[in-house]
């Protein structure tokens, strides 16, 4: 939806177009009778308008229509402080005048427009849409979004359609097609109405990614597949044909081939990384199962490494850890970025499961160096200090860590549990039964 410029844009604006718009719509004959009173209540309008003092504008514009009743320029001001006022029904009422004495001034259009979408009186606001958009195509944006507000999920898809080919996706109108499947039931004058169009324009991508939608939310799999085939055989090029394909290679176990559909979509600049995300994951899956396909895996892996968005290697060690498969969960958390406190809890726990207790400790004393807020890096120290007795060490490491946790009763019923090993194994048994009491007080609270 296209904003309103600010008042004193219009004020500026409408200082320059007086003499060449306003007066001379006074025929000739009467400039000198009207236009020390026309010019002076025009000029009058537009500063109190410039400081919000819109009811004396207009006053001064109703003196101005009195002197020339058919200046499509006066009644669009007088618009404009109608609405400024959110006197929305008199606004309509001088827009709808300005049109109707210019009909082909875009602005006129526009600011109609405004007060339907404002007061959501979409049926309106849908016919002047269309009135603008041959002045400005820009605008079969608004009219999907009215289509769609209006529920016309035929006309949307149609024009959905369009744009996406002439001037790409954008995630509105992709949240909008999806909403048309969700919403409506594939019937056969739908599936005919798309067979249709694939035969009279077979180079047209949206019309089989239309069909292909509708057949997917409809559970109709194996026709959904059907078309992408059709489009894939049609438009060799079409990363969404690889996209819809893919997955069905994937459950058929035909690596080879979502290898292919992969790397295609990949290297693809027209999918969206959420896409590109989800395939990925789904491989990643894949190749656990058929370890034959690591290599290809390796490199799906390097296309995402200098991506900020996704960090690869934590969701690959994550997988891992999930498996238990701690070397390899190592390998890749290692290798993803230490800033991000999920990867490093990981990576700490990874080692502990590992057994890998000395390089838990140096791994956990550096993040304390580098966060020295984070609570979570001062107990694995302190619990992996504890597992290799080095308990003066653990306890420095528990009591500096508990004075950061905040609104986190579990967490802290940990540091107390491995503050009373601590305390115990320094010969403090009284006050390793402390820290007990006081952990079991906070569980008896948490039920």
């Amino acid at each position: 939806m296209n904003k309103k410029v600010s008042n004193i844009k219009w004020f500026i604006f409408g200082m320059c177009i007086i003499s060449a718009n306003v007066l001379a719509q006074t025929q000739p004959e009467d400039v000198a009778l009207e236009k020390d009173d026309f010019q002076e209540s025009y000029y009058e309008s537009l500063i109190q308008k410039g400081i919000e003092n819109y009811d004396k504008a207009i006053v001064s514009l109703e003196k101005c229509i009195k002197i020339q009743p058919d200046n499509a320029v006066i009644y669009h001001e007088l618009g404009k402080n109608y609405f400024f006022q959110k006197d929305y029904q008199n606004a309509e009422q001088a827009f709808a005048k300005a049109t109707q004495l210019d009909t082909k001034n875009k602005w006129y259009l526009i600011d109609l427009y405004e007060i339907y979408y404002q007061t959501k009186n979409y049926n309106q606001a849908l016919s002047i849409v269309q009135k603008i958009i041959p002045l400005d195509k820009k605008y079969k944006e608004d009219l999907v979004s009215l289509y769609m507000y209006t529920q016309q999920f035929d006309k949307a898809l149609v024009l959905i359609n369009e744009l996406d080919e002439n001037v790409g996706n954008t995630e509105l109108r992709d949240r909008y097609r999806l909403q048309i499947t969700s919403q409506t039931k594939i019937n056969s004058s739908d599936k005919n109405t798309l067979e249709k169009a694939i035969e009279q324009s077979p180079d047209n991508e949206e019309n089989y990614l239309s069909l292909i939608y509708m057949y997917t939310d409809n559970n109709q799999e194996e026709k959904a597949f059907q078309v992408a085939q059709k489009l894939e055989k049609n438009i060799p090029n079409s990363t969404w044909a690889q996209v819809f394909l893919y997955k069905y290679h994937i459950n058929n176990n035909d690596g080879n081939s979502a290898v292919k559909s992969l790397e295609m979509v990949l290297n693809s600049s027209k999918i969206d990384k959420k896409v590109k995300y989800r395939m990925y994951n789904e491989f990643l899956i894949f190749a656990l199962k058929n370890p034959t396909f690591e290599t290809e895996l390796n490199k799906a892996t390097a296309y995402f490494e200098n991506d900020s968005e996704f960090n690869v290697y934590k969701e690959i060690g994550k997988f891992y850890y999930k498996k238990r498969n701690w070397d390899l969960a190592i390998k890749n958390l290692e290798k993803a970025s230490n800033t991000d406190l999920e990867t490093n809890l990981f990576l700490l726990a990874s080692y502990e499961e590992n057994s890998k207790f000395e390089i838990l400790e140096t791994k956990a004393s550096e993040l304390i160096d580098t966060f020295p807020n984070q609570p979570e890096y001062y107990f694995f120290a302190g619990k992996v200090s504890n597992q290799l007795k080095k308990y003066k060490k653990a306890n420095a490491f528990l009591e500096s860590g508990l004075d950061y946790i905040i609104d986190n009763v579990d967490l802290e019923i940990d540091f107390l549990n491995q503050l009373a090993e601590a305390s115990k194994g320094l010969g403090n048994n009284q006050k390793s039964d402390q820290y007990l009491a006081r952990a079991s007080n906070l569980k008896t609270k948490q039920k």
